[in-house]
């Protein structure tokens, strides 16, 4: 039993306002594995006041941005070395399979990495040439922090969301209070252990656990100067409704309903094989599972059969077990949100290929749900628009070139998506057409110096690397 009975408030643990604890359940068998103290509106006012005077007194934001730099390298060699640690807790936690956790492990290095490559090569302040060689003004260009950032993350992928928004934020010289899910508190715990180590000024840094109420209040705080989201759509355009009012600055990475366009010349078996990892990843709980599979007229009936044979190949269990590729949802509503949707689909028509709406036998006592595969989807029915999240997959018939790109365009969101072709050349020109935040080609991995995010309704603004380390400065011109 895992025990966190104080809040990380501005680099210290301190008594919560409300002295209660949650308890945290596993996904697994609903058996109780943590009691975590949450945050009330208090706990963020005071989180807040902390962030508002280290920002002000400068304690941060006017250390050198070499010195910034050493103290997240500091912290990004700590997490490596924990890295086992993080992957079990998140495991306990969110049920996600053992073989997920520990590969995302040094994922987060290439990400910080890219932050920190980034953070050294950064123009934190330039002089401009007068586009008039005649003119007697000259112009200093400088990125500042903007000031104290709300983070706020989801739960299905905590410590990339959470490092994904922090090491940035911190090294363009902000205060964060990261506002992480209550299912988290115990890995997010963890993390707040980490970056008391790692030697950050008092004030800087918050790790605060609550509800969506708690949550609603820090983004809509005064002292809040950007607001920084990983989370649904839904949620992220009321956020956005807050920012827009309050006119703080706002990025949104929000949900995703993504195809894999399989053309005609592709190796079916090794499309499929990526497939295994670019939807059914994180037990399909992720923003940027591939779930729409795309296939040729032509070759429909193989995509399918290849698609069923891998999934009735995967075994689905006990997240610590290491045979195990999909554990359960997080939640019992999750699970029951993911069966409803199964249920949808067979009632729109779809054909049920494998899996279904039924519980797996052997596993009633955990959040389990069936990895399913539908065929003979139109790509208007629900179960190809809306976001399940979770195991399921619904595979699209095109007729040619132009009708895949329609039909992948054909969807509110635009986060992720993936090209899949023996001519790499003739996949890039597809991947072009694809209206989409990110898309791999034969299924390759996420390339973090490059920017993240999403088109309509997946979001605003960018993450990783220097475009992403940007969104946390303000440009000032000082003209001489």
């Amino acid at each position: 039993m895992i025990t966190y009975d104080r809040l990380f408030i501005g680099g210290s643990w301190v008594a919560p306002s409300d002295p209660g604890l949650l308890d945290i359940t596993s996904p697994h068998d609903r058996s109780v594995i943590g009691r975590v103290a949450q945050a009330q509106s208090a706990d963020v006012d005071r989180a807040l006041a902390a962030a508002r005077a280290s920002f002000e007194a400068g304690v941060w934001r006017l250390t050198p941005s070499a010195e910034r730099i050493a103290v997240l390298r500091r912290f990004n060699a700590l997490r490596e070395e924990n890295a086992e640690k993080a992957a079990h807790l998140i495991s306990m936690e969110n049920g996600s399979a053992g073989w997920f956790t520990r590969a995302g492990q040094p994922g987060l290095t290439r990400q910080a990495n890219a932050y920190l490559k980034a953070a050294e090569e950064f123009g934190w302040e330039e002089i401009l040439v007068p586009s008039d060689p005649a003119s007697p003004v000259r112009s200093v260009v400088r990125r500042e922090a903007v000031g104290v950032v709300a983070a706020v993350i989801p739960w299905n992928s905590p410590f990339s969301s959470a490092t994904s928004k922090i090491i940035p934020a911190l090294l363009a010289g902000n205060s964060v209070v990261l506002k992480v899910s209550p299912e988290n508190s115990l890995s997010m715990g963890f993390l707040a252990e980490l970056l008391e180590r790692v030697g950050l000024p008092e004030g800087v840094i918050s790790v605060l656990p609550a509800d969506r109420e708690t949550s609603e209040y820090l983004v809509s705080h005064p002292e809040v100067d950007k607001i920084a989201f990983t989370g649904s759509t839904r949620a992220g355009r009321r956020i956005a409704s807050i920012a827009g009012e309050q006119l703080k600055r706002v990025s949104l990475e929000l949900g995703g309903k993504s195809a894999a366009v399989i053309l005609p010349d592709a190796d079916i078996d090794k499309a499929v094989a990526g497939l295994k990892f670019g939807s059914l990843l994180n037990n399909g709980e992720s923003c940027i599972a591939q779930t729409r599979i795309l296939a040729p007229r032509g070759r429909y009936e193989e995509v399918v059969t290849a698609l069923k044979e891998l999934v009735e190949s995967l075994k689905v269990g006990d997240p610590n077990d290491p045979d195990t590729f999909i554990g359960p949802m997080i939640r019992p509503d999750q699970q029951q949100r993911v069966r409803s949707y199964i249920q949808l689909g067979i009632e729109e028509g779809a054909r049920l290929v494998t899996g279904g709406p039924q519980i797996p036998e052997g596993l009633e006592k955990g959040n389990y749900v069936m990895p399913t595969v539908f065929a003979d989807v139109d790509n208007s029915m629900r179960i190809a628009q809306e976001e399940i999240f979770g195991p399921v997959l619904v595979v699209i018939a095109y007729d040619d070139e132009d009708d895949a790109v329609r039909i992948a365009n054909d969807s509110e969101y635009g986060l992720s998506g993936g090209v899949w072709s023996a001519d790499e050349a003739h996949a890039l020109a597809v991947a072009r057409r694809i209206r989409t935040g990110t898309v791999t080609v034969n299924g390759a991995s996420v390339a973090f110096d490059g920017p993240f995010g999403g088109f309509k309704a997946s979001g605003i603004g960018r993450e990783y690397g220097a475009v992403g380390l940007g969104t946390y400065t303000e440009y000032k011109t000082i003209t001489v």
